[in-house]
Formats: structure tokens, C-alpha cells, sequence
């Protein structure tokens, strides 16, 4: 199967599934995905809500802790190819149970909370509007193994709610290699180095990175260094959850 052919077949089969999930949810009472009490119209009901892990004043390049928000020495002495980083919470429980469901057990409808949840860091930080959205790729084995691209999920509905045009085409991730999760954090860098293309022209263009989970931001910085490289004049991440290292 060609790449073209495969990936329209993994679109039509985000729909499916997107389309099963919203038809679930308008048939079925809505409960808490964390403690199953009923929680109206919402994913997570309002006492799990108040309790999940929130970040404090970060860097504002990597949104790791850092005394007053200023940027933090890592990111003054090594600056990543990306400018900024908002994430809405600290991957840390409740949320590493969210997004594994999502991520792992098919739990699409945490898309539309997850997008919800950056955008209302973005409103609260006073960012403004990119010119374009572009999903973390997977590559082409990975997305079809899984079903669908978690990073894509978010960001469709993301573009959706805020209007702005999501790249869905020709950024992609041309080499596979072993999942970061299972690296220690010193080799990450080192297993994403040229994995991703870009075949589109994004001169002057501002672009926002969507993606669940930022751990070292190794595949982040990757990604946009290949998108400064098409002429982006600016790059930031918008993620759900920021891992934060032993020492914090």
C-alpha cells in the first residue's frame, strides 16, 4: 500500500472511530473517567477536576519550574529550535491515567477535553492565535499499529475551536525508531535526529506543535528545527502535560 493510500486510510478510520465515540456519548450517561461519579457533560467531574497537577510559574520556553517564570538555565545555555512551551498540567497521577487511556486504550473522546484543557492554559497565559497548527507525526508504522495519532486528535479539535488552519499534510515523520518512553532521558535527542520532513512552504509563518505528553522535548525541538528549516519564523509547543525531572 502506498503512503498515500495508507494514510487516507488511516483517516477515514480516525473518523470512524471519532464519529462511534460521539455517538456513545450522546446514548450514554457521562461519568468521570477517573472515579466514575457522574459528572454531567464533562469527561472529568468537578472534584477530580480541582485535584488534577497543575504547573506552577515555569520557563517559559520549556515550562519546566523555574523561580518567577524566567527561563531557566538549561534552555539560556542550550536553546531548543522551538521559542515556547505552554502545557497545561505536569504529567503526574491523574493525568498519566488519562492520557495512557487516550493514548493507548482508545479513549477518543479525551481529545475534546484535552484540546480544552491547552486552550484554556493558552487563554490564561494571553497567547496569541499562531498562523498555523501542525500534530506531532507518528511514523506510518506506529500510526497504523495504533489507529490513530493521539497528537492529530487534539489538534483537529483544537484548530477547530480556535480557527486556525491545521497542517495535515506534508509534515511527516520519514524514520521510525524505538518509542521515547523506553529511553533513558540522555539518549532521546540522538533517536529522533532527522526524523521528520516538511514539504511545505512555511516562510514567515508562525506554528504552534501539538502533542500529548512534552518529556525532554527532544522530538519537539526536533520537529521544529525541520519547521524552521521550511522558513517558520516562529515555533511553539502546545501540550496537554509537561513530565517534570527526579529533582522536581
Amino acid at each position: 500500500m502506498s503512503n498515500f493510500l495508507a494514510g487516507a486510510f488511516d483517516r477515514a478510520l480516525g473518523r470512524a472511530r471519532r464519529g462511534a465515540v460521539g455517538a456513545a456519548q450522546r446514548a450514554l450517561p457521562q461519568r468521570c473517567e477517573l472515579c466514575a461519579a457522574s459528572s454531567g457533560n464533562d469527561l472529568i467531574c468537578v472534584a477530580c477536576a480541582r485535584d488534577l497537577p497543575r504547573l506552577g510559574p515555569g520557563c517559559p520556553v520549556c515550562a519546566l519550574p523555574a523561580p518567577g517564570g524566567e527561563v531557566c538555565g538549561s534552555c539560556l545555555a542550550h536553546p531548543p529550535a522551538f521559542d515556547a512551551t505552554i502545557a497545561a498540567f505536569a504529567y503526574a497521577f491523574p493525568i498519566d491515567r488519562l492520557i495512557h487511556a487516550f493514548k493507548y486504550q482508545g479513549r477518543l473522546a479525551l481529545a475534546e477535553w484535552s484540546a480544552g484543557a491547552v486552550l484554556a492554559e493558552r487563554l490564561r497565559l494571553k497567547r496569541s492565535d499562531p498562523d498555523r497548527l501542525v500534530a506531532l507525526p507518528l511514523s506510518i508504522e506506529r500510526q497504523r499499529e495504533r489507529g490513530y495519532n493521539q497528537a492529530a486528535e487534539i489538534a483537529r479539535v483544537v484548530a477547530a475551536r480556535c480557527g486556525v488552519p491545521l497542517s495535515s499534510a506534508g509534515v511527516r515523520r520519514i524514520r521510525a525508531a524505538p518509542p521515547q518512553a523506553v529511553l533513558p532521558w540522555a539518549t532521546r535527542a540522538r533517536n529522533v535526529r532527522g526524523a521528520f520532513a516538511c514539504d511545505v512552504d512555511l516562510t514567515g509563518l508562525r506554528i504552534a506543535i501539538i502533542d500529548d505528553v512534552m518529556t525532554t522535548g527532544a522530538s519537539l525541538s526536533e520537529l521544529a528545527g525541520t519547521l524552521r528549516a521550511a522558513g517558520a519564523a516562529g515555533v511553539e509547543n502546545w501540550v496537554v502535560a509537561r513530565t517534570l525531572p527526579p529533582a522536581h
